[in-house]
C-alpha cells in the first residue's frame, strides 16, 4: 500500500514558560563534555577585550576632551567605546581561535576524528528538509545528493528523510508532490523517504519542525535539520550522529557550513571570507563557548528528547509586533532553552563536509537580513528568561549588536561632523574659571593622536583576517585550494577593499531596518531568492539612489565644515557615492567568473570538489530545465500524482464551518468553464489554492473536457 508518511509516533513538546524555571529532570549543572579550562578561556576573551577597549577609549578621550569634557565629546566617547569593544571582542575571540587552530592540528572535541574508521550507528535519525515556496527541483536535487552520500556509508538504514512543506504557492505545492514521487522512483526507496505539507503554516519554520516532532518525533533519537540550500557529506553526518550516541548529555552538535557554489562577485566574496576567516572565528567561539555554544538553525544534529523537552517555542506576549508574537530567530532561543535545561550544545568547526549557499547579491542579503534583524531585536524580550545561562544571554546580545552597531556607527559619523562644526562656529574661551592662569586653554581636536587611534582601530578590526592568513601557512589543503599564500593574500586584499566599500551601504540598510522595526513595521516571511539572475541597472538605481544621495549630502556637509573632516570620512563617503555601480558590479556573474579565471577569491571546494558537491552538481544538472508549471496541468497527466495529492487533503467542509469565498468563486468558475485549459486561465492564485484543498473540486476539474 502506497503511503507518503510513516505511522505516527507522537511525543510531547510543551511550550516553554520564560518566566519560571524549567524542569531539568534531575540533570546535574556540571556538563561532562565541558572543557576543564573553560573559565580561563572566557577570562582571556573578556580581559583582552576590556583592556584594549579601555586603552583605546582613554586615547579617544584625549583626542576630543583633553581640555575638559563637553557634551558632544562625551557622546562620541560613549559611542566609540561601544563600537571598539565590539571589534575588540571579535579580535580576542579570533585570537583564541587562531591559537586553537594551531594547537589542535585538526583534532576535534567530542572524540570525533575524520581520520578514524567510520563508526557504526545503533540509533535512528530523521533528516528534515523544511521548505517554503522554494524551487522543489533544486531542493530535492540537494536532498538526493545527501541521500546518496549517506547510502554510500553503508548506514542508510539508520536514516529517514522528510520533506516538510510549508508552501503556500499552489503551483509549487503540486510540483513538490511530483518531485517527491520522482525522488522515490529514482532511489527505489519507498520506506525511508516521506513528504508532508501543512495546510496552515503556523509559526513558520519553528512551527513546521514542532509539528513534525509532536507527530513523529517519538520514533527517532536524533534529527538532522537542513535548510533549502544545505548539503552535508554522509561521512560527516554519521560521525556526528555517533558522537550524539556516545555523549548522552549532548543536546545539539552544530557544524560550520562552508558557503559554496557562488557565481556572482558578491557571492564569491561571501564564500571566500567564510572559508578563510570563518574557521578562525568559529574555532574561537567554540573555544570559549565550550559546551554552551549556539545553533544557526540548520546543518546540525539535535537530540529529539532534548529539543522536545525544552525547546517548545512560546509567543512573546504583552507586546505587539514586531517585538511580540512568534519568535522569528528561533534557533538562538532553542539552543538557549536546551542549555537552560542542562543539555550541552557544541560546535565542531574542524569537521568538514557541511555546506550552504549565499544570496547572490547585496539586495538579496538585505531582504534576508531584514527578517533576521527583527528576529534578533526580539531577543531583547528573551534575555530576561529565568534560568538562562549567562553565555546564552551573551549569544543574544551579540545577535542584537550585529544590527545595532550600524545605527551607532552612523550616529558616530554625524556626531563627528557636529564636533567639527562646533569647533568652527563656537567662540573658544582661552581663559576659563576664576583662577588666573599663565597660559591659555586652546580647545582643539588632536589630529596626530586621532591618527593613532584610527590606526589602532584598523589593526584590531583587520587582525582576524591577518590571523586567518597566517593560519593558512599551517593548513596545506586550504593554502593550495586558495591558490597559494600570495594569491590568498591578494584575495584578502580585494575582499577587504570591496567589503570596506560595501560596509557603509550595509550600514544604511541595517540602520533603516532597525528604525522601521522600532517604528512597528513587521518584516513578514518571504522565500529567499537562491537562483542567480540578471538584475537590471534601473532596478539597482531605484533601490540605491537614496544611499548615493545621502553620501552626497554627508560629503557636502563635511566639506563645508572642514576639508580635513571630509578627507577623514572619505572611505565612508566613497562607498555611498559608488553604491549604484558597486551593487550592480558585485551582483554580476561576469565579474565573479573573471575573478575565478585569474585565481582570485577561489576556495578549496572549487579546486578539489568534495564528493557531496559533485553529487549535487550532477543532480542539479538533471533538473536544470525543469520549471514549476500550473498546478492543474501538472496533476492532470499523472494519475499517481492525483492519488497522492488526494490522500493529503483534509475532510470536506461541513455545514457551520468557516466559508472560504475563494473556494466558492472557484467552484462557480469551474461550473462555467468549457474545458480544463479555460479553467486554468480564469482561476486566480487564491482560488486555485482553495480548490486544490478539496477532493470535490479536484474531481470537478478532472471531469472537464481536455
Amino acid at each position: 500500500m502506497f503511503t507518503a508518511l510513516p505511522p505516527d509516533t507522537p511525543i510531547e513538546m510543551p511550550v516553554q514558560d520564560l518566566y519560571t524555571k524549567p524542569n531539568v529532570y534531575g540533570r546535574s549543572k556540571k556538563l561532562l563534555t565541558q572543557a576543564p579550562t573553560i573559565l580561563l578561556r572566557r577570562l582571556f576573551v573578556f580581559i583582552v577585550s576590556m583592556a584594549l577597549t579601555a586603552y583605546a577609549s582613554y586615547e579617544m578621550n584625549l583626542v576630543f576632551n583633553s581640555f575638559g569634557m563637553t557634551a558632544l565629546g562625551l557622546i562620541i566617547l560613549v559611542i566609540f567605546t561601544i563600537l571598539f569593544f565590539w571589534i575588540a571582542f571579535s579580535f580576542a575571540s579570533s585570537l583564541g581561535g587562531f591559537i586553537e587552530q594551531l594547537r589542535q592540528k585538526g583534532g576535534l572535541s567530542l572524540g570525533i576524528d575524520p581520520k578514524d574508521p567510520l563508526p557504526s550507528l545503533g540509533k535512528k535519525t530523521a533528516v528534515l528538509m523544511p521548505t517554503y515556496n522554494e524551487d522543489p527541483h533544486r531542493v530535492l536535487a540537494g536532498l538526493k545528493a545527501i541521500y546518496d552520500s549517506i547510502q554510500a556509508t553503508g548506514q542508510g538504514k539508520h536514516f529517514d528523510f522528510f520533506i516538510l512543506s510549508d508552501t503556500t504557492n499552489p503551483d509549487v505545492w503540486v510540483e513538490e508532490e511530483a518531485a517527491f514521487l520522482r525522488l522515490r522512483e529514482q532511489t527505489g526507496d519507498h520506506e525511508h523517504i516521506f513528504y508532508r505539507r501543512r495546510f496552515k503554516n503556523t509559526d513558520r519554520k519553528a512551527g513546521n519542525l514542532g509539528e513534525w516532532i509532536r507527530r513523529f518525533g517519538g520514533g527517532y533519537d536524533h534529527m538532522l535539520t537542513l535548510d533549502a540550500d544545505s548539503l552535508m557529506e554522509g561521512d560527516t553526518i554519521v560521525r556526528i550522529c555517533a558522537a550524539m550516541e556516545a555523549h548522552q548529555g549532548v543536546g545539539l552538535i552544530q557544524t560550520l557550513p562552508v558557503i559554496v557554489n557562488g557565481t556572482t562577485l558578491f557571492a564569491r566574496l561571501q564564500q571566500f571570507a567564510g572559508r578563510v576567516y570563518g574557521p578562525t572565528i568559529a574555532y574561537g567561539i567554540a573555544w570559549w563557548h565550550g559546551s554552551e555554544s549556539n545553533y544557526w538553525g540548520h546543518n546540525a544534529v539535535i537530540r529529539i528528547k532534548a529539543f522536545a523537552e525544552q525547546a517548545g517555542m512560546p509567543h512573546l506576549g504583552a507586546i505587539r509586533k514586531p517585538f511580540g508574537g512568534m519568535i522569528m530567530s528561533h534557533d538562538f532561543v532553542e539552543a538557549a532553552l536546551m542549555r537552560r535545561g542542562r543539555w550541552a550544545i557544541h560546535m565542531v568547526p574542524a569537521l568538514h563536509g557541511s555546506y550552504e549557499e549565499s544570496p547572490p547579491s547585496l539586495t538579496d542579503i538585505a531582504v534576508r537580513d531584514r527578517r533576521w534583524c527583527q528576529g534578533n531585536l526580539q531577543h531583547a524580550m528573551v534575555i530576561p528568561t529565568k534560568g538562562l545561562s549567562w553565555i546564552s544571554r551573551i549569544h543574544m546580545l551579540t545577535g542584537i549588536g550585529a544590527y545595532v552597531m550600524s545605527p551607532l556607527w552612523l550616529l558616530s559619523l554625524l556626531v563627528g561632523i557636529m564636533v567639527s562644526l562646533q569647533a568652527l562656529l563656537v567662540k573658544p574661551e582661552y581663559f576659563t574659571g576664576t583662577d588666573r592662569v599663565l597660559f591659555p586653554n586652546w580647545p582643539q581636536v588632536d589630529p596626530v593622536l586621532a591618527k593613532y587611534v584610527f590606526i589602532l582601530t584598523m589593526l584590531v578590526l583587520l587582525a582576524p583576517k591577518l590571523l586567518a592568513w597566517i593560519a593558512m601557512f599551517f593548513n596545506p589543503e586550504l593554502r593550495k585550494g586558495c591558490g597559494g599564500v600570495m594569491k590568498a593574500l591578494s584575495s584578502i586584499f580585494l575582499e577587504t577593499i570591496i567589503g570596506g566599500l560595501i560596509a557603509p551601504i550595509a550600514m544604511l540598510i541595517q540602520t533603516m531596518a532597525v528604525i522601521s522595526i522600532l517604528l512597528g513595521y513587521d518584516s513578514g516571511w518571504n522565500a529567499q531568492r537562491r537562483d542567480v539572475g540578471y538584475i537590471p541597472f534601473k532596478d539597482v538605481v531605484r533601490d540605491y539612489w537614496r544611499h548615493t544621495a545621502f553620501g552626497i549630502l554627508m560629503g557636502v556637509g563635511a566639506w563645508e565644515v572642514s576639508s580635513a573632516l571630509f578627507f577623514w570620512m572619505t572611505p565612508v563617503l566613497l562607498g555611498l557615492l559608488l553604491a549604484i555601480p558597486l551593487v550592480w558590479i558585485t551582483s554580476s556573474q561576469r565579474f565573479g567568473a573573471f575573478c575565478m579565471k585569474i585565481g582570485l577569491l577561489i576556495i578549496p571546494e572549487e579546486t578539489a570538489r568534495p564528493d557531496i558537491l559533485r553529487r549535487d552538481r550532477i543532480e542539479k544538472r538533471r533538473v536544470m530545465d525543469m520549471e514549476v508549471q500550473d498546478a492543474f496541468s501538472t496533476l492532470v497527466h499523472n494519475p499517481k500524482l492525483i492519488a497522492l495529492h488526494a490522500s493529503f487533503l483534509p475532510p470536506e467542509r461541513q455545514k457551520g464551518d468557516a466559508i472560504n469565498p475563494d473556494f466558492l468563486v472557484g467552484m462557480v468558475k469551474l461550473d462555467e468553464a468549457d474545458n480544463q485549459d479555460q479553467a486554468m486561465q480564469i482561476l486566480t492564485h487564491n482560488e486555485k489554492s482553495a480548490l486544490l484543498t478539496s477532493r470535490k473540486a479536484l474531481e470537478k476539474f478532472l471531469s472537464l473536457p481536455k
